[in-house]
C-alpha cells in the first residue's frame, strides 16, 4: 500500500514496499537507476508498481533519459490529433517505458479545461487537460491503449477534477464549484473507468460537497469507485504541504518544518479511513512510520484490519491482472 520516491534497494526490500515513484532525476543517472531496479527485482517477493509522470508537454520525464523525447505533445495538443496518431505515439512511448522498467504512468489528466465560471483552468493553461467533458474520451482511450500494449498501467487524475487555481502541493486549495459541476467533471473519470484501473485523488477541498480535501473524504473516494469496486485509488504526495497543514489543523505550515508525529499519525489514519489504497509519499524514510501506524491500527481494530486487507487485495489483484505478479 506504500509508494515512495525511489531510494536504496535495501530500504525497499527490508520494508517490502509496494511501489516506487521514478523522476527525471533517477533517469539522468540511468546506469545507477538500472542497478537499483535490478537488485530490487531479484530480492522483492511481490514486484513493485514503478510509477512515472509521463503526460507529455511540460510533464515529460523521458527527456531526462534521452533527448530524443524532447518536444512530445501535451494533452492539449494530443486532443487535436486523431486516434491513430495518438495510439502510434503512445505505443512507442510505452515501449520505452517498459524497457526502462516502468509499469505505471501517472497520466492522463482528466481535470477540466474550464473552471465552473467558464474560464480556462490551471490544467488547461499548463496544457495538461484532455478536455472539459467526455467528448475526447475516445482519444484518451487511444492514449491508454498505446500504454497498455506495452504492459503500462495508466492512472487518471485528479478525481473528481482539479479546478482550483491554487497549487495544492503548497497550500490548501479550495474550489467553490457547485455540486452539479463537480459531478460533470467526475463523469469524465467514470466514462473511462473500464479503461483506466487506477485513479489519483485530488487534494483540493471542494467546499460545496465536503468539509475536507477530497483525498480525506470517504464519500468522494466512494464516488471514484462507483460501479467499479476493484478501482485502485492512489493519493497524491502525502508530504505535500497542504495535506500536512490540514492534518495539523492549520492554514499552512512551512514546507521544511519538523512535522509532529501525532499530526503524521492523524494524516495517515484519515487517509486510511477515507478508503485510499496506495499511499504515495516523497519523504521516503516516513514509510517506516506509515507501516507502524497501519500495523497499530490493524492490531487495535478488526475494522481497520479489514479496511487494510481490502486495499491490499485490490492492489494484488491489479498486479496479477497486469502481469506484474505471476503466481
Amino acid at each position: 500500500m506504500i509508494m515512495v520516491f525511489l531510494t536504496s534497494p535495501q530500504f525497499i526490500i527490508e520494508n517490502e514496499l509496494g511501489g516506487v515513484l521514478i523522476t527525471g532525476k533517477h533517469l539522468r543517472s540511468f546506469d545507477n537507476y538500472k542497478e537499483r531496479m535490478d537488485e530490487i527485482d531479484r530480492n522483492l517477493k511481490i514486484p513493485l508498481f514503478t510509477a512515472l509522470d509521463q503526460e507529455g508537454g511540460l510533464v515529460n520525464r523521458l527527456v531526462s533519459y534521452s533527448k530524443q523525447w524532447e518536444g512530445l505533445p501535451s494533452a492539449r495538443e494530443m486532443r487535436r490529433m486523431d486516434t491513430t496518431q495518438i495510439y502510434t505515439l503512445t505505443k512507442k512511448i510505452g515501449r520505452t517505458l517498459k524497457d526502462i522498467k516502468i509499469n505505471m504512468n501517472l497520466a492522463p489528466v482528466l481535470d477540466p479545461s474550464k473552471d465552473h465560471r467558464g474560464t480556462n483552468s490551471f490544467m488547461e493553461e499548463s496544457r495538461r487537460s484532455w478536455g472539459n467533458d467526455t467528448t475526447n474520451a475516445y482519444k484518451v482511450r487511444a492514449f491508454v491503449n498505446g500504454m497498455r500494449a506495452n504492459g503500462v498501467i495508466c492512472v487518471s487524475k485528479h478525481f473528481p477534477g482539479y479546478d482550483s487555481w491554487t497549487n495544492s502541493d503548497l497550500q490548501i486549495a479550495i474550489s467553490a464549484s457547485p455540486k452539479e459541476r463537480i459531478n460533470q467533471n467526475a463523469s469524465f473519470f467514470r466514462t473511462l473507468s473500464k479503461d483506466i484501473p487506477v485513479t489519483m485523488m485530488s487534494s483540493v477541498h471542494f467546499l460545496r460537497i465536503s468539509s475536507r480535501p477530497a483525498v480525506f473524504d470517504a464519500n468522494i473516494v466512494k464516488m471514484a469507485r462507483r460501479g467499479f469496486p476493484d478501482m485502485v485509488v492512489l493519493t497524491d504526495d502525502l508530504w505535500g504541504t497542504s495535506l500536512r497543514a490540514w492534518a495539523s489543523g492549520k492554514t499552512q505550515i512551512p514546507p521544511r518544518k519538523n512535522y509532529p508525529e501525532k499530526d503524521f499519525k492523524r494524516l495517515i489514519t484519515a487517509i486510511i479511513d477515507a478508503g485510499n489504497d496506495i499511499l504515495m509519499i516523497s519523504y521516503t524514510s516516513k514509510a517506516k512510520d506509515m507501516l507502524d501506524i497501519m500495523m497499530e491500527l490493524s492490531d487495535k481494530s478488526s475494522k481497520y484490519k479489514r479496511r487494510i486487507e481490502e486495499s491490499a487485495a485490490r492492489i494484488l489483484k491489479l498486479k496479477y491482472k497486469a502481469g506484474i505478479l505471476k503466481l
